[in-house]
């Protein structure tokens, strides 16, 4: 694939686990993953990737370092989930039809409050919840924009870790919705075991 039709995706999260996985998978064949930190500013990121690259095909949001984050720090989380509508609303600009916005997140968060939380993880859940919501209600602006949202759910310990299968797992899911020319609209890793707790 030439430099020119290489996808340049620009993954926000944390700097170890599933960010470099997916520039594994990708770099070199598929695309250029910029890797920006989970506590990285909005407009940096941006602004290295429109001066790097000049657009923006891909953004990756994990919303799995919340977990990690104090629980009893409301303004933290606030801010964590904020910091990614952010970054979508920056990356609009830079990103033609076709281009793609995958939220990843667990399976806790996506089927709360319906489902039992962690002990523990309510506020981190709560606040994954919060910021896949948020990206649904700019839907009808992405969509005018031609730019499609795939949220990719998986299976996750009380951290927010993986083991190396289930990462493969996901980095695959992930890769997939980003490359593939049909992107799915949710994508469930892991099994259904989740599915069938109270």
């Amino acid at each position: 694939m030439s430099a020119a039709s290489e996808r340049v995706v620009l993954f926000s999260g944390g700097s170890t686990g599933l960010g470099p996985a997916i520039a594994r998978r990708m770099g070199g064949t598929e695309g250029r993953v910029v890797i920006a930190g989970a506590h990285t500013l909005a407009s940096p990121a941006i602004e290295t990737v429109a001066a790097d690259h000049g657009r923006l095909d891909a953004l990756v949001l994990d919303a799995s370092e919340c977990v990690s984050l104090p629980g009893d720090d409301p303004g933290m989380l606030r801010a964590f989930h904020e910091r990614h509508r952010a970054l979508v609303s920056l990356a609009i600009p830079l990103m033609s039809p076709g281009a793609r916005i995958v939220y990843v997140t667990s399976h806790q968060a996506h089927f709360f409050p319906h489902k039992a939380v962690p002990k523990g993880c309510t506020a981190a859940v709560a606040s994954m919840r919060a910021g896949e919501t948020a990206l649904y209600a700019m839907r009808s602006q992405l969509g005018r924009r031609g730019i499609h949202l795939s949220v990719v759910s998986s299976e996750r310990t009380g951290s927010g870790t993986h083991s190396a299968t289930s990462m493969l797992e996901l980095s695959t899911a992930v890769v997939a919705a980003v490359t593939t020319r049909t992107p799915p609209g949710l994508v469930c890793v892991g099994g259904t075991n989740y599915l069938m707790t109270a």
